[in-house]
């Protein structure tokens, strides 16, 4: 049975939670769901599996714990809880060999943009900066970065790293190309086919209510907060 049979996607209700506990994080850095839906893609079909202790600062846009402080223990395993099944989601779709659609958000206009997915995709491969390169660089499978690359440098501050104007049909494509790249990096980086295991734990077995750097770290890892989710650096 696959490990991933029992996962539980994330209902409308479930995301908008989520959505409104990171759109509430002190400093407004904290990413939104579209761009943690692309950053985690990103993470799960890239070259090696990272640890929550390095890339919660990247969610969560500090690594000051007051940014991202749970009111409770209770808080802290239901968001843990609700990033775990998002990312076994993808994670599972992918290692069953269907396409995974990025979770879009509309604008103020009703439309789907992808702006902040293909943000949140790129964060995820600068993680493992390394590793892309090597996909960018190859002939054969380096065309798959191009949507996301299109999207992320739409509204780039150098016009020089614009594309072309998108319109409304092409970015439909764009967007659906953004899927099936996907597909194709999973199979670059995961010959055989195993998929990344969240490391997130859905039921935390230690934290306080107020979390501290010296408290253990509400992801159940067993280390204090500032060595865990709360000490890495951010670039």
């Amino acid at each position: 049975m696959s490990i991933f049979a029992k996962n539980e996607p994330l209902t409308e209700s479930d995301l908008d939670h989520l959505g409104r506990f990171l759109m509430n994080c002190k400093g407004g850095k904290a990413m939104n769901i579209e761009e943690l839906d692309g950053f985690f893609a990103a993470l799960i079909v890239g070259p090696e599996i990272i640890l929550p202790s390095e890339y919660m600062p990247e969610v969560f846009g500090s690594e000051t714990p007051e940014t991202y402080q749970f009111e409770s223990l209770e808080e802290a395993n239901e968001i843990l809880g609700l990033m775990m099944r998002h990312w076994n989601d993808i994670a599972g779709t992918l290692s069953k060999g269907k396409v995974y659609f990025p979770l879009l958000q509309l604008d103020e206009n009703g439309e789907e943009n992808g702006n902040d997915w293909a943000r949140g995709f790129i964060r995820g491969t600068r993680m493992r900066q390394d590793g892309w390169v090597e996909l960018l660089a190859d002939e054969d499978h380096g065309g798959c970065m191009i949507p996301m690359m299109m999207l992320y440098h739409q509204h780039d501050e150098d016009p020089s790293m614009r594309p072309e104007p998108i319109g409304p049909e092409q970015r439909k494509k764009v967007i659906s190309s953004m899927a099936a790249s996907l597909v194709e990096a999973h199979l670059y980086f995961r010959q055989d086919g195993q998929p990344q295991v969240s490391t997130l734990r859905p039921e935390p077995q230690h934290a306080n209510v107020k979390i501290g750097r010296n408290d253990p770290c509400p992801c159940g890892s067993g280390k204090k907060f500032k060595r865990c989710c709360g000490g890495a650096t951010i670039h």
